[in-house]
């Protein structure tokens, strides 16, 4: 059984505050040109995506320089579903896959909150707490994902602690990420050991119940091959196979 993990990539679809805006239209049609071309504008963290350790740091690794065994691999799923709006996962949290925290695991951290995607409520997603991203460093662990914005706290929208503006792709709509000081701390525990990050996963339930089920599940999150990138969109898919 193959899982789409990952959301369509659109017009209007959220960005990031200051990342390019995500612009899809025909280049070539057939009527025209006899063929159909699509012209993409987007940004390497539009929709589902990787980050390279570069992604904040000059000094780490970017994305071809990773190996690809570390976009591919058995799956871990820890549940925190439930937890209220803009709440960190803790280091407590993690002891219910702590025997599946291995080098060679990608561990997905199911929140739950991709069903608010597309809505200001997304931006109100739980976090890895810096603890947290330490420990699973510490583990050995090199690739982890969630099913929300970011593995760090985002910014309420300025002027509007409720709603906000609307989160479709306006910049500004979110505001900066990070625990006080905005440094980033999940991004800075995992992206200094070398570890990707993949970010706007979606649709974890089912692997969740295959886990239940002791079905073994492996994660592809193989990304666009840009040279020298700090990240890229990917087709995350999951593979479950029998007891």
């Amino acid at each position: 059984m193959i899982v789409d993990l990952s959301v369509p990539v659109v017009n209007g679809m959220p960005v990031y505050p200051g990342d390019p805006e995500v612009e899809i239209a025909p280049a070539l049609t057939v009527a025209a040109e006899g063929v159909n071309v699509l012209g993409l504008h987007l940004g390497s963290q539009s929709g589902t995506h990787v980050d390279a350790p570069f992604h904040i740091d000059d000094a780490l690794p970017t994305l071809d320089d990773l190996p690809l065994e570390r976009f591919l691999g058995p799956a871990a799923v820890l549940d925190v579903r439930g937890l209220p709006p803009r709440s960190p996962v803790t280091a407590g949290m993690l002891e219910t896959v702590a025997g599946r925290l291995r080098p060679g695991t990608v561990l997905l951290v199911a929140t739950g909150w991709d069903e608010h995607w597309g809505t200001p409520e997304y931006l109100a997603h739980p976090y890895l707490a810096a603890e947290t991203a330490r420990l699973i460093a510490a583990a050995g662990v090199r690739t982890v994902g969630i099913d929300a914005l970011s593995v760090d706290p985002t910014s309420r929208p300025a002027g509007d602690d409720a709603a906000g503006a609307s989160a479709t792709g306006a910049a500004g709509a979110i505001g900066a990420a990070g625990e006080p000081g905005g440094d980033l701390p999940a991004h800075r525990a995992l992206c200094g050991a070398h570890a990707v990050i993949a970010e706007n996963l979606r649709n974890l339930d089912p692997l969740l119940e295959a886990q239940a089920a002791g079905r073994p599940i492996e994660v592809s999150l193989f990304p666009l091959r840009l040279a020298g990138a700090d990240g890229a969109p990917v087709r995350a898919v999951a593979r479950i196979g029998g007891v």
